[in-house]
């Protein structure tokens, strides 16, 4: 498990530094030029929390940890930095690993690229406390810095959307905002909520097949989401079923061929919006063997989702969902937000 979620973080950092960037989405669920994208930013708790010092927690990894400061804090992923903006601590985190790009973030100094960890430049800021995704890594850095008696905890990697309610806990908790840790998670889960209840209900055996592929045009690799890609527990939340898991695929990611695209015959294909724009948008994605032949292809069916928020299962999930439901479904309801 441990080796496809490290997998995982490199394809995500990939999709981050290998494609090229872009105000505008590069398409809708028809293909059609979608508008322009609003502010990358993340939506801080109304109320600055004050830490409650010190703080004891077990890390994910089973370590137990005391943390007595929080005035340097050095989150190893972007969806953690996005928890730790989002608590209300933004401006004490000194650094920031590539995946974090949302607008508050994106000024600061890049220490970690997904599992490529410069234990040289993290310390060289002075953290007081440190927070990784088990998956993190190399595990010499890790250990260089624990070595160096900086405090750092690790927190579960996110595979699912039960995963959103953890991981800001565990945050929170090491941060000595447990009382924001709540609040947090109270308003993701009602926006969440807010957002399913505008799903259609469809008949049963009805509900829309989606894809997750991976792009990297540049690169040329073209991966197929499977049941441990991290894209399942959202598009069920969202009424689809994941036609890769579905269609038997176990593991991770799978390459794209002609065979494995027939049987998981997608009605809808769910793309990071910077992949999809690797392969030159939906002309490009549909003539990648296989994809014409796909319903999705030859109804030229995108869903496209920003790379540093789809899979993050964090405090904008609910931005997510809603995303891949108007794109699914069209717009949702009136009077539906929280």
């Amino acid at each position: 498990m441990r080796t496809a979620l490290a997998a995982l973080a490199l394809v995500l950092a990939a999709a981050v530094t290998g494609c090229d960037s872009g105000s505008t989405a590069p398409g809708g669920a028809a293909g059609k030029p979608a508008a322009r994208a609003p502010a990358d930013r993340v939506e801080p708790l109304g109320t600055v929390p004050s830490p409650r010092l010190p703080a004891t927690v077990t890390s994910a990894d089973g370590r137990e940890v005391t943390v007595t400061a929080v005035d340097r804090i050095v989150p190893l992923s972007g969806s953690l930095s996005e928890i730790v903006y989002t608590l209300g601590l933004g401006e004490r985190v000194v650094a920031r690993d590539v995946t974090a790009t949302f607008e508050q973030a994106k000024d600061l100094p890049v220490v970690t690229r997904g599992h490529d960890v410069s234990a040289e430049s993290v310390l060289s800021l002075k953290p007081s406390l440190v927070i990784a995704d088990t998956t993190t890594g190399p595990d010499e850095a890790i250990d260089q810095i624990r070595d160096a008696g900086i405090p750092l905890i690790t927190v579960e990697t996110a595979k699912s959307l039960a995963d959103v309610r953890t991981r800001i806990e565990a945050v929170a908790a090491a941060l000595g905002v447990d009382s924001a840790g709540d609040a947090l998670v109270e308003r993701t889960e009602r926006r969440i909520a807010a957002v399913q209840k505008t799903i259609p209900e469809p008949e049963k055996g009805k509900e829309p097949r989606v894809a997750f592929l991976y792009l990297r045009g540049s690169a040329s690799v073209y991966l197929l989401g499977g049941a441990d890609s991290g894209a399942a527990s959202l598009l069920e939340a969202a009424g689809a079923v994941d036609a890769g898991k579905e269609s038997g695929l176990k593991k991770d990611f799978t390459a794209i061929t002609s065979e494995a695209l027939a049987k998981a015959a997608p009605d809808a294909i769910l793309v990071m919006s910077k992949g999809l724009a690797s392969v030159n948008g939906v002309d490009g994605l549909v003539k990648i063997p296989g994809v014409a032949q796909t319903p999705a292809g030859m109804d030229r069916r995108v869903v496209a989702v920003d790379d540093g928020v789809l899979l993050n299962y964090g405090p904008r999930t609910d931005q997510v969902l809603k995303s891949l439901v108007e794109q699914l479904y069209g717009k949702e309801k009136k009077g539906s937000g929280a």
